[in-house]
């Protein structure tokens, strides 16, 4: 690479991220990827993102067979941040040498090019081989990694990377770590709908989830019943009001006029059928048996300070659908304690996880945020900027 373009026999995608990393400053002669996590701060980090729930997948599919054949196996956060790096014993001790090793950022802006970092600033699957890493440190190596998404939401949660020698940069290695991707974001939405994600435990306590649905989900000791806005935002208001609720309570909070009370009643009454068990008492309306919603462990969550778990539980605002000024006012109250924990927390992980969503999308205060919190040391600061550009043309910011 010569006055800041690339050989013509260089791949474009390769060209392109040497153009940003020069951009960037890096210097491929002297430069190592710096080491943002250690000790008791990786630890918490990496217990606490989601990608730990589904290690055992990934070491039963890749790492294994991996370690028989001279490689490595790493998995990084959607800063670039390596939170696991598996495999080979020997391979190891020579990758921690150029500071491949959990905690170190991969992402391009400070590694260069990588197919880890590479492929979190692309989001999508890319392979580098040998001299095609800018840092002259790299280039005996070749890896292949793919961004691995939150099913749900479609956010960036990092990426999984397979390096070694030449032979990891071939279609098959490709198609096998696109193979291993697919199947932890398979194992993701299995743990979402199961209630086990963000470690959550499954519980003999009826639980309700209601977090970007269009209609409540109540698990109970019979199993699940799936149910109606009405009877969902019903629900929810019990649930928030344990003290209980009279029909003229709940007509307000559905925004029902008085003479419609005799439709509250009825809608009581076919609620109290499809409650699995779950015992409701009248005059006013209380559930006399305990009942969990993700909204509240949401809150849960963000009081104990565990803003990542917060994060990955809060699939979306509160029954959406629901125009019912009761369950407007938890569901602005609930976004709106998240938002704030989310800005100013100045974590760039959790934020990227919250603004590449569905309900964060348009959110500008949070991707400035994001923009703010990444500064140079993410693969995604061109997208979040990027982004930025677009919202202030579409908002007319």
């Amino acid at each position: 690479m010569s006055n800041g373009s690339a050989d013509a026999g260089v791949r474009q995608v390769v060209a392109q991220s040497w153009q940003r990393c020069i951009r960037d400053g890096i210097d491929p002669e002297h430069a190592l990827a710096p080491v943002h996590l250690a000790g008791p701060d990786l630890v918490v980090h990496r217990d606490a993102h989601p990608l730990s729930r589904v290690m055992p997948v990934i070491r039963r599919l890749l790492v294994e067979d991996a370690t028989d054949a001279g490689l490595l196996v790493a998995v990084s956060d959607a800063a670039g941040r390596l939170l696991w790096v598996e495999g080979d014993r020997a391979l190891r001790s020579r990758a921690q040498a150029m500071h491949f090793a959990p905690g170190a950022n991969w992402s391009e802006a400070l590694a260069g090019t990588n197919a880890p970092g590479t492929a979190l600033a692309l989001d999508h699957a890319v392979q580098i081989f040998a001299a095609e890493h800018l840092y002259r440190a790299v280039t005996p190596w070749s890896c292949t990694a793919a961004p691995i998404h939150d099913p749900d939401t479609g956010a960036i949660l990092g990426a999984l990377d397979l390096t070694g020698g030449d032979a990891v940069a071939s279609p098959n290695t490709l198609t096998l770590v696109r193979a291993t991707v697919a199947a932890v974001e398979s194992e993701l939405r299995l743990m979402s709908l199961s209630g086990y994600l963000s470690g959550e435990q499954p519980s003999s306590t009826p639980s309700l989830s209601v977090l970007g649905r269009h209609g409540g989900l109540l698990r109970h000791v019979h199993g699940e019943t799936r149910l109606s806005l009405r009877h969902s935002e019903l629900l929810t208001l019990l649930a928030a009001s344990p003290d209980g609720l009279t029909a003229d309570d709940l007509g307000v909070r559905l925004h029902e006029h008085e003479s419609a009370l005799v439709t509250v009643r009825a809608e009581m009454s076919r609620l109290r059928r499809l409650l699995g068990g779950l015992r409701l008492d009248s005059r006013p309306y209380r559930l006399v048996d305990p009942l969990v919603t993700d909204a509240e462990r949401v809150r849960d969550h963000l009081r104990a300070g565990r803003l990542a778990r917060a994060v990955e539980m809060y699939r979306g605002p509160l029954l959406p659908a629901s125009q019912a000024p009761g369950i407007a006012s938890l569901r602005d109250r609930l976004h709106g304690e998240l938002r704030a924990a989310l800005l100013g927390s100045g974590d760039a992980d959790a934020l990227l996880r919250f603004a590449d969503t569905d309900h964060g999308r348009f959110d500008y205060g949070a991707w400035s945020a994001a923009a703010r919190a990444l500064t140079a040391a993410s693969p995604r600061r061109e997208q979040v900027l990027a982004h930025l550009r677009l919202l202030d043309n579409e908002l007319g910011s």
